[in-house]
């Protein structure tokens, strides 16, 4: 059977672990459980190691801190004598975290990188090695899998097999994935069959995955079958290396894939709107509104849940406001969204999943149109009685006022809208400009649109091209209708 969740990860480090100064307070202990609470979340997953170590005293695996000692690195001290701190008072670090997810009402899941192993022949990964190939490392995955959903009172486990690049080696080498997808297929079935029939009943099995299904093959995750197996419970589509919110994302493949099944596919809300993978000089992150607008689309496109992670910390009155919302489409329906086309990550690209933003128009020529799809969550006709403004906002790099440049949304010309310029870079203004258009005539239609791009002339003695990036369409609602 399905079941609804709306799931917010940490992964111990960066916003715990890393952060505070030893000994360990209780108050910073349950630090991760107590930053969500009281919202919309109602389960937990805890990112229990990165490849070089365990945030907890496994009785299977490497803690972390145990082979670099002494420290040189301030945050790796910290783990080490936080977690020991706990320790040494009777407490085990991964049981004070689960046992304050189940006192907040949350469920409780351990999660866990795929690719990354621990005690093993590091030359057996890949490329060196032959990853997933070998016994040894399924074994040591295995084990850690099974103990978290054994000897813990978590709700289950989540095996992370979207971490490559970026949070580890790929599973297999490219010449050994035809033949052993199905040595991947069959461990997730192992891990399933000693999670679904643990002692004391039933234990959630999750995945993370890549967000196309070409991905996914070529990387030898058969997803499918996997479903087809009833091996996992739930599916997050997204890529590691990716933190761009991406309320678009090509996830119709595998809502079809566990449609009529018990597998649930919840929709993945990175936490930024652009960051360096993205071209940008620093990270910005996602505004309560743009989050509210990918949670919408992703229900509205037949998403069973949500999964977020990284949100801006400490967490201050925008992070707490989308994860309360999140969880409840009634009360974003006539809230404000900002629909944002993501953008390309070279790293992403790589591996094809790829944006159309931005769009790079390298010469004036009125015959080559540049289409961008977006998704829209909102009834913008059938609500149009209570819809404030609808703008369309988007920056053009070296576009200046005696261009020509043509936009359209679904074929319908943006023209006759009344719009605006203002400069669109902080720095040099001259750079680019920054153009809204105040749609009445032209709208988004409720689900998926074309946005059309061309660059129709430019003014003798002027060549080049322009590029069209930071794309975003506003929808603000009032009480009262927007006419007389």
């Amino acid at each position: 059977m399905k079941q609804k969740r709306v799931i917010y990860a940490n992964d111990a480090r960066h916003f715990y672990l890393f952060v505070f100064d030893p000994p360990m307070a209780m108050e910073d202990a349950w630090r991760p459980i107590d930053d969500v609470a009281g919202t919309s979340v109602d389960t937990f997953a805890y990112m229990v190691e990165r490849g070089d170590g365990l945030f907890y005293p496994s009785k299977v695996g490497q803690r972390f801190g145990s082979d670099i000692q002494p420290f040189d690195h301030v945050a790796y001290y910290h783990v080490w004598y936080n977690m020991q701190s706990l320790i040494d008072r009777g407490l085990d670090p991964l049981t004070v975290l689960i046992d304050r997810a189940h006192d907040k009402g949350m469920d409780f899941i351990a999660s866990v990188r795929m690719t990354n192993y621990l005690g093993v022949d590091r030359s057996q990964l890949v490329p060196e090695g032959r990853g997933f190939v070998h016994e040894e490392i399924r074994e040591a995955k295995f084990n850690v899998l099974k103990e978290l959903a054994h000897d813990y009172p978590t709700e289950g486990i989540e095996m992370d097999f979207s971490c490559p690049p970026g949070g580890g080696p790929p599973a297999l080498r490219e010449e050994d994935v035809d033949e052993h997808t199905s040595t991947i297929t069959d461990f997730v079935g192992s891990v399933a069959e000693t999670v679904h029939n643990r002692p004391g009943g039933r234990g959630v099995v999750g995945a993370r995955i890549y967000p196309t299904e070409a991905m996914n093959r070529r990387a030898g995750y058969d997803v499918r079958k996997w479903i087809e197996d009833g091996s996992v419970d739930y599916l997050v589509p997204m890529m590691y290396t990716y933190f761009i919110l991406d309320q678009h994302m090509p996830i119709d493949w595998v809502l079809e894939a566990a449609g009529g099944t018990d597998t649930s596919v919840y929709g993945m809300l990175q936490p930024h709107l652009m960051d360096e993978g993205s071209g940008a000089p620093e990270r910005v992150f996602a505004s309560s509104e743009h989050m509210r607008a990918g949670a919408m689309n992703m229900w509205d496109r037949g998403a069973d849940g949500l999964y977020t992670f990284f949100g801006d910390w400490p967490h201050g009155d925008g992070v707490r406001r989308y994860l309360t919302d999140m969880g409840d489409p009634d009360l974003m329906v006539e809230k404000t969204k900002r629909y944002f086309l993501a953008e390309r990550n070279a790293q992403a690209a790589d591996m094809e999943y790829d944006q159309a933003a931005p769009v790079e128009i390298s010469e004036a020529d009125p015959d080559t149109k540049y289409d961008i799809p977006f998704y829209v969550s909102d009834d913008i006709e059938g609500k149009s009685d209570r819809i404030k403004s609808v703008v369309l906002r988007m920056k053009v790099d070296n576009l200046m006022t005696h261009d020509t440049l043509s936009v359209s949304i679904n074929g319908n010309s943006l023209a006759d809208e009344p719009m605006s310029r203002d400069y669109g870079h902080p720095f040099g203004p001259y750079a680019a400009q920054q153009l809204e258009f105040y749609l009445h005539g032209a709208r988004p239609r409720k689900g998926w649109n074309t946005l059309s791009v061309s660059l129709d002339a430019r003014p003798e003695n002027m060549g080049g091209g322009v590029t069209v990036h930071d794309v975003e369409i506003i929808v603000e609602y009032s009480s009262y209708p927007s006419r007389l």
